[in-house]
């Protein structure tokens, strides 16, 4: 039975930083590519982060740049999503999803498995 599971969300102020885990079961990591996407109240759900399976190739969105870091650790089935600097406008829940296909990027469709989402508050 395959599964991501998302943790590491909370409060933390403007300013400050989490690290979002997403463990992955039922699947070798190795062949999936890893998106995190995140949804606020009212809002359609955008992509963040990207990691590839062939040469661990990582894309942002533009709003994440240089404040999130993506990372793939597959012998312990776990990708990573260091995010520093928040802003209250990154609150939302935060999802993990795994895709087969090559260069999904933050096409939503062609992401196979979805985790339950995590969330994650910046305020003061």
């Amino acid at each position: 039975q395959w599964q991501l599971v998302e943790s590491g969300g909370g409060l933390v102020q403007p300013g400050g930083s989490l690290r979002l885990s997403c463990a992955v079961s039922g699947f070798t990591l190795d062949y999936y590519s890893i998106g995190w996407f995140r949804q606020a109240p009212g809002k359609e759900r955008e992509g963040v982060a990207y990691i590839n399976n062939n040469d661990d190739t990582t894309y942002y969105a533009d709003s994440v740049k240089g404040r999130f870091t993506i990372s793939r650790d597959n012998a312990k089935n776990t990708v990573y999503l260091q995010m520093n600097s928040l802003k209250p406008e990154d609150t939302a829940t935060y999802y993990c999803a795994a895709s087969g296909h090559y260069g999904s990027y933050f096409h939503v469709d062609e992401y196979e498995y979805w985790g339950q989402g995590t969330q994650v508050t910046v305020s003061s």
